[in-house]
């Protein structure tokens, strides 16, 4: 099988894109930590949690979005429960699994801890983006995250 080594242009690319993947999510989290006590995942299972009716969410279903195995999920939200951010119920439909609900408290935690997030995500990335690259990055991220896993 022959390889189709990358292109100069294209290493450059990747490897500038794979430092962006490293470095961006690393400071975002740090701040997200830093201003609220909480992870990227924390923050990722409350903010999903309060999108939903009810504020609740199927552990599998939030498991596949976050592309976390059913069992690290579930530990993870064990952690959160035991900080009274989330509930864990059982799943009517699925025996093994489980229902997050989103905790008043947890709710409370997110909302101060989104005023800081926002302002983290404008200060470390938007800020830095005309509005063409913003639409191109969205058009870009869309598609590619959209390829079949």
């Amino acid at each position: 099988m022959d390889t189709a080594w990358l292109s100069e242009d294209e290493e450059l690319a990747w490897r500038a894109f794979r430092r962006l993947l490293t470095a961006l999510p690393a400071r975002i989290g740090r701040d997200l930590a830093g201003d609220s006590g909480l992870s990227p995942a924390d923050y990722e299972v409350l903010s999903t949690l309060s999108e939903k009716p009810n504020r609740r969410w199927a552990l599998k279903d939030l498991a596949a979005k976050m592309e976390w195995s059913r069992s690290r999920l579930s530990h993870h939200a064990t952690r959160m429960q035991g900080r009274g951010l989330i509930e864990k119920d059982p799943d009517p439909e699925d025996a093994r699994g489980c229902i997050l609900c989103l905790t008043d408290g947890g709710s409370l935690v997110l909302e101060e801890a989104a005023r800081h997030h926002v302002a983290s995500v404008r200060a470390r990335f938007l800020d830095h983006l005309s509005p063409d690259e913003l639409a191109m990055l969205r058009a870009l991220s869309t598609r590619i995250a959209d390829l079949p896993g």
